[in-house]
Order: C-alpha cells, then structure tokens, then sequence
C-alpha cells in the first residue's frame, strides 16, 4: 500500500510539513504501507507553468500520479487569510477530477492563532467532498500554542488511526494500540451520564438505580 503526504508549508523548517510527518507516522504505526511527501512549494514554478501551457512538466506529473495511485492520503496546509494556502489550492486543481473518488483523506492545517481552527471544516472539507475524496472525521489543526501540547498528539493518534483503518485492505483489521484504542473505541451509553472522568471515560449509572437514590433524598 502507499501512504502519499501532501505538504504545503512555505518555509524550511515548517511546521506544516511538522504535522504531516506526525499524521504520516500516526498513520504508519497501524498499517504497511511506503510512505511518499510531496512538497508542493517545491513545485511551485511547475504548478504556474502547467496553468499556462496547459502540459505537467516531469516533476509536477509525476507528484499528480502518485496522489492519485496513493492508498490514503495525507494533505496539510498552512493557513492564509483564514483558509488554505493558494498553492495548495493550486496543486489540488490540477488533479483530475476522478482522482481522489472514494480514497480515504487526512486533512490538516496549522496557523498562528487558535481563531482559525475551523479553516478544515468550512474550506478543507468542502474542498476534497467536491473531489468525492473519503474525508476522515478527524482533521487535525495545530496552532503555534499547541505544539508540545498532549491534545495535540492525542488528536493526531487519533486520525491516524482512522485513515489507517480506511487504508486497509478488505478482510484485514487494524488493530490499533490501547490508548489509541481508548480513544476512538464507540462507546454504549445505556444509563445516566454523572460524570466524565479523563482516564476512565463516562461513568454510567442505570436509570433505575439513579430515580430510586433520588427518590430516598
């Protein structure tokens, strides 16, 4: 199986590509796959110059058929005027329309400031659903201030573990660790909820049980 990341932070270092090789890695623990990063700035001339002439020269044709041979992918994004970056906008216009039909997709975006947490739900998500891509539930968003923060990491084990149980083959489980387990196991609720503790998750009471205790106060 291939695993393809889609990176398209500007600088070097980034923490664009930062988060996309932690939702590669996050992925990889629960499947075999090869694992192939494309850096779109890398590409940019290329991308430019396909929009002129209308022809991918060899670089940029040979990114655009590895997404579209991937078995999952991966496709993070920096965050510019509160939505995804021109470039990475421009590189996934060039991809044929049928390309991502059904391939199961791990969005990701980072930004300077929490206010732009939402950028994968109102523009990442539209954007790949017009693709007819398999977008995951959990699209993962680092702003400066989470970085080094267990939510964050917990966030990224959870996606990861999703994509990879798309990634799959039919027949063939993923068995993911505990704590990813713990994390994104469904839980049954046949009871009242009374609290929520970090560790064990909800404590159910059975309904009975809690009218006849308020009953005797």
């Amino acid at each position: 199986m291939k695993l393809v990341v889609v990176s398209a932070g500007l600088s070097s270092p980034s923490s664009t590509r930062l988060l996309a090789d932690r939702l590669a890695a996050a992925t990889l623990r629960h499947v075999d796959a090869q694992a192939e990063v494309i850096e779109v700035r890398d590409l940019a001339t290329e991308i430019a110059e396909h929009f002129v002439t209308g022809f991918p020269p060899v670089r940029l044709a040979a990114a655009l058929d590895a997404v579209a041979a991937a078995d999952g992918l991966v496709a993070v994004t920096p965050v510019f005027a509160a939505s995804y970056s021109g470039l990475f906008k421009s590189f996934f216009d060039l991809i044929d329309k049928d390309a991502l039909t059904g391939r199961p997709v791990l969005l990701g975006a980072t930004g300077g400031t929490a206010r732009h947490s939402l950028v994968t739900e109102h523009a990442l998500r539209p954007l790949f659903s017009y693709l007819r891509a398999l977008v995951l539930p959990t699209a993962v968003y680092a702003a400066s201030q989470d970085w080094g923060e267990e939510g964050l990491a917990q966030r990224i084990a959870r996606a990861g573990a999703e994509l990879a149980r798309f990634m799959a083959p039919p027949g063939r489980d993923v068995i993911p660790d505990v704590d990813t387990a713990t994390a994104i196991a469904p839980r049954s609720l046949t009871g009242a909820i009374t609290s929520v503790h970090p560790a064990d998750g909800f404590e159910v009471v059975p309904f009975a049980q809690r009218l006849a205790a308020l009953q005797a106060e």
